[in-house]
């Protein structure tokens, strides 16, 4: 399905302006749209552990969002110039190489650039990207030109340093005005690694995670690096890196084992869990780089309920949140949020799915 399927009469939500302390607010104070079966609530995030019990456990993802965006030097590919060329560095694979995504500038931030082939581009700071294929190796003909590319990077130094220095924040022209990489970190972001924010966890609040945490809700931590996302015309999720603790493996068990639900926060910890997840449910610690697809046909094992932002229509992960909550249950929430006003993106507003039923206040 790819999107197509989940997306079934779906309209897509405005891109919020940008973040919502811009405007003097916590981020807890964004709007939560809460769903089951057999109702809809429009809250505030902050309201969590409202629709949370003692010994619920949130997965939660530590990566940290890289400054992953850099401007081409000089020409490259026919295009120089003030509008030149961007490369958005995506997923890290094995052996050193990365994907990566050659973007054309403007005014806001960048649109598909089509022409690339295999070359070295120059980079800020004497960094260099050799790409070498394009990814995935045979793209469909209904697809066009290759999107991503695998290429080899060599920057001089730390090449965290180095993206600190010369590299932003990936943006698609939503929103319009640039923020700085601080506001695309998340309360849990421990390891830089990811090339776009995981966004679902942004609503969360160092004072929230302590209001959970002493109601008794557990708070498991994995690493899922993101990938670069654009365009979401429905493509196959990327290669990402990935580890899920034993500690993680350990708490989510015994929530299954004791009738307690597990609640992924955002679609990356749906793929780590799920990677790791065996036939019967059982979560075994694991690392490395996870290629699964979620579809509804294959379902989610070890997932009950999901926390999310609000995706475009023909974005891949409405494959994987339909695995976890179902279309009907999707196309009710959308619908809902579309006609409160909610926001999408990166800084726009929440989703959290209970497609198990949950007491609402």
């Amino acid at each position: 399905m790819r999107g197509a399927g989940a997306a079934a009469g779906l309209v897509g939500l405005p891109a919020a302006a940008g973040p919502i302390e811009a405007s003097g607010r916590r981020r807890d104070e964004a709007r939560l749209l809460v769903a089951d079966p057999s109702s809809v609530v429009d809250t505030t995030f902050g309201a969590l552990g409202e629709f949370l019990d003692p010994g619920d456990v949130l997965v939660v993802n530590t990566s940290g969002t890289l400054p992953a965006a850099l401007a081409v030097e000089g020409p490259a590919f026919g295009r120089g110039g003030p509008e030149g060329l961007l490369l958005h560095l995506g997923t890290e694979l094995p052996g050193g190489l990365r994907l990566v995504e050659l973007r054309a500038a403007t005014g806001f931030g960048s649109a598909p650039f089509g022409d690339a082939r295999p070359g070295t581009v120059r980079l800020p700071g004497g960094g260099r990207a050799q790409l070498l294929s394009p990814w995935p190796a045979a793209p469909a003909p209904a697809e066009g030109p290759a999107r991503l590319w695998v290429a080899r990077l060599d920057v001089p130094g730390d090449p965290l340093a180095w993206l600190a220095d010369h590299g932003r924040p990936i943006r698609y022209g939503e929103p319009a005005e640039p923020w700085p990489i601080a506001a695309y970190q998340t309360v849990f972001a421990t390891e830089p690694g990811s090339a776009e924010m995981p966004s679902a966890a942004r609503g969360f609040t160092a004072e929230l995670v302590t209001a959970l945490v002493s109601a008794g809700v557990v708070v498991a931590p994995l690493l899922l690096h993101c990938g670069v996302s654009s365009p979401e015309a429905g493509e196959a999720p990327q290669p990402e890196r990935y580890r899920v603790p034993a500690g993680t493996a350990a708490l989510v068990n015994a929530a299954r084992d004791g009738g307690r639900r597990v609640v992924a926060v955002g679609t990356t910890a749906v793929r780590a869990l799920e990677t790791v997840a065996d036939e019967t449910g059982t979560v075994h610690p694991g690392q490395g780089w996870t290629e699964l697809v979620i579809s509804p046909e294959r379902g989610v094992r070890a997932v009950d309920a999901l926390i999310t932002g609000w995706h475009e229509p023909d974005a891949s992960h409405l494959e994987l949140i339909a695995a976890v909550a179902g279309s009907e249950l999707i196309e009710k929430s959308y619908a809902t949020a579309h006609a409160l006003g909610y926001h999408g993106h990166e800084f726009g507003d929440f989703h959290l799915l209970l497609p198990g039923g949950h007491p609402l206040p």
